[in-house]
């Protein structure tokens, strides 16, 4: 049996944090190792547990250090966690934004626990996962600001990096690729790895975030 998931859960709202904790606890590839109420608390029990999370699950509006003050601290001190929004904020701003700070995906309170349990499988898995709105705000938030950014050369990726780029952006997983290509994957592992050198991207996410942009890809909707 494989590891199990360890969740981080941050949330100001005791009830609705010990409900989804309530949630999660009943899957059997699913751990909580701590939750907390503010940014503040997340960093502090980061540096304290020995045990890191895989995954943390994050509020935006948090009282003392707010969620996306607290995930830019994480990509920079903690870049293996990966980290999931989950806020009453639906706005095409928060959501743009908390992509371009590196949340590798991003739900709305109102999602069903279905939902959310699929999100979590699905990071761990893949290292990010956009459901159909949130890919759509990525899609018209890069086309809005493209003419503004300019195209960036994309000459320095091999044919086959850019046939591998495509298909992470189908949300396709290492061995899936692997398949696909007929190659092994620790080979796709290696290509994965050169691309994020190479677009200077800080996940997975943020190369499915260049590959629009540049229009290497067009996600499907």
């Amino acid at each position: 049996m494989s590891a199990a998931i360890k969740i981080a859960l941050v949330d100001d709202e005791v009830l609705f944090r010990k409900g989804i904790a309530f949630l999660l606890q009943r899957e059997d590839n699913i751990e909580i190792i701590f939750e907390a109420s503010n940014g503040e608390e997340l960093l502090f029990n980061l540096d304290e547990n020995e045990t890191k999370p895989d995954i943390i699950i994050m509020d935006l509006k948090m009282p003392v250090l707010n969620g996306v003050e607290a995930t830019k601290i994480i990509r920079k001190t903690h870049p293996d966690i990966k980290i999931i929004a989950l806020t009453s904020y639906d706005t095409k701003s928060f959501i743009a934004n908390m992509i371009q700070v590196g949340a590798v995906a991003y739900l709305i309170k109102n999602t069903t626990p279905k939902d959310l349990i699929h999100t979590i499988n699905e990071v761990a898995i893949k290292g990010f996962y956009y459901n159909a709105n949130v890919l759509k705000i990525i899609q018209e938030t890069i086309i809005s600001t493209k003419n503004s950014k300019g195209n960036l050369d994309t000459n320095f990726l091999s044919p086959r990096e850019i046939e591998i780029l495509q298909l992470i952006c189908q949300q396709k997983t290492t061995s899936e690729i692997a398949d696909h290509l007929f190659l092994s994957p620790r080979t796709v592992e290696g290509h994965r790895n050169n691309l994020l050198l190479k677009t200077e991207s800080r996940n997975i996410a943020g190369l499915v975030v260049y590959a629009i942009q540049n229009e290497i890809a067009f996600l499907t909707i």
